[in-house]
């Protein structure tokens, strides 16, 4: 059977993703790059906000149109409108949140335990996901309550996976060709507490970087109050890369406690301090929410200053988008849209100038790049474009094909999103 593999949302959904494909192959089946050449079509749904929603129903809707002869459905957005997913075109079985890991052995009608058997070599997904990257999911669920956020309800309560399963993951991903490994969940910073007795993230990444090989490790996205000063000793290790995605969503402490964050501008600027004394040139990026509802003017104002005054290397703006079920959705004095994409505007624009100033420090010095895209042969040879471990965006010409290689490449000039670099003479 063909197999086409689809999703929107968040590095959690493609770490999904990536680990149904190893069970269908597992199985003996074939996947494809595209959803006319298949018999079975997967999509893995978001709903984190409006628009995320209407792409998942889109994606769905594109396989159908494409010919998809059955179509599984799960996710965020299908788990919370099961209904809706399970009315549109082509869908045959939706599979909530609570039973995605076994979604492959349900739609299959094997038994679990035929995936729990020595695993296949992990590779990437074909197509737009073919990366050098492998995203591991380590945890899943949320015992947060943030009055904004969807995804607790979608996901349900935290729970960690084991070391002994993270890291066979791991070995699988790597024997498969991955150059980086980055860890997934949707309350990272989390795992292990449910462990009895319980553990810390630090455990999980010193046993990574103990037990496996990886040449290196990145961490997606971290709730900064799960962090201290030990935690960022890890980094005494060069293979944990130097970039750390912290989530403040705003730096008006008026609007973090409206949104229950369990963070506050102070302690927040105190972690951002500690991590740049340990790790040396990290970048740190963040989320920022805009137009929350009672966010006047002035609240505006304090967290555009506030977020001018961090330094960040960047960040992702997101202008609120009112989630049923969510607390913050029954908040009185929602802002008017309009006021929200005004001030999306204005937010984008200083993280951009404060991307810009991160890039400016590294340009005339050499850093190794992870090749994730290399373009054919054209009249200046082969265009590349990868990362660097602290996550700038470079891309170069080479005479040969350097795709999943990590190669050193002098940083000339800036570019619009990222670096243009140039090899050192082979």
């Amino acid at each position: 059977m063909n197999v086409y593999l689809d999703m929107v949302g968040c590095r959690l959904n493609q770490g999904e993703l990536e680990a149904f494909a190893t069970q269908f192959r597992s199985a003996g089946h074939r996947l494809v790059d595209h959803p006319g050449q298949a018999d079975l079509v997967v999509v893995n749904t978001c709903t984190v906000t409006s628009e995320a929603a209407s792409d998942s129903r889109q994606k769905i809707r594109q396989a159908s149109r494409a010919g998809a002869r059955e179509i599984v459905v799960t996710g965020c957005w299908s788990t919370l409108q099961p209904e809706q997913a399970a009315s549109l075109p082509g869908v045959s079985r939706v599979v909530s949140n609570d039973a995605k890991d076994s979604l492959v052995a349900q739609t299959l009608g094997l038994p679990q335990e035929a995936f729990d058997l020595d695993p296949v070599i992990r590779e990437p997904v074909p197509g737009a996901r073919l990366r050098t990257r492998a995203f591991i999911k380590v945890q899943d669920g949320c015992d947060n309550r943030c009055t904004f956020c969807i995804t607790t309800i979608a996901r349900g309560a935290s729970r960690s996976r084991t070391v002994a399963a993270v890291v066979r993951d791991i070995h699988s991903a790597l024997a498969g060709g991955a150059r980086e490994i980055v860890l997934t969940g949707v309350h990272l910073g989390s795992w292990g507490y449910d462990f009895s007795p319980a553990m810390h993230l630090v455990d999980l990444v010193r046993s990574i970087l103990a037990n496996t090989n990886t040449e290196r490790l990145r961490l997606s996205s971290l709730e900064p109050w799960d962090l201290d000063e030990r935690f960022f000793r890890l980094w005494e290790d060069s293979r944990l890369c130097r970039h750390l995605h912290l989530p403040l969503q705003s730096g008006s402490e008026k609007i973090l406690k409206r949104m229950a964050r369990k963070t506050r501008p102070d302690s927040f600027r105190g972690l951002v301090n500690a991590a740049r004394m340990c790790i040396p040139q990290v970048a740190i990026t963040s989320d920022i929410i805009v137009g929350f509802p009672g966010e006047e003017e002035e609240d505006f104002q304090e967290s555009l200053e506030y977020i001018r005054h961090l330094d960040l290397a960047g960040g992702h703006v997101f202008t609120y988008s009112p989630r049923p079920g969510t607390a913050a959705a029954r908040y009185p004095r929602q802002i008017p849209m309009q006021v929200r994409k005004e001030r999306n505007s204005r937010m984008r624009e200083a993280l951009k100038q404060a991307a810009l100033k991160y890039r400016l420090q590294f340009l005339g010095q050499t850093m190794p790049v992870l090749w994730e895209s290399a373009q054919g042969v054209g009249p200046n040879g082969w265009q590349l474009s990868g990362l660097t471990d602290n996550y700038l965006r470079v891309s170069a010409e080479a005479p040969s094909d350097k795709w999943n290689q990590i190669t050193p490449v002098h940083l000339d000039r800036l570019a619009p999103e990222g670096v243009v670099g140039s090899f050192l003479e082979e």
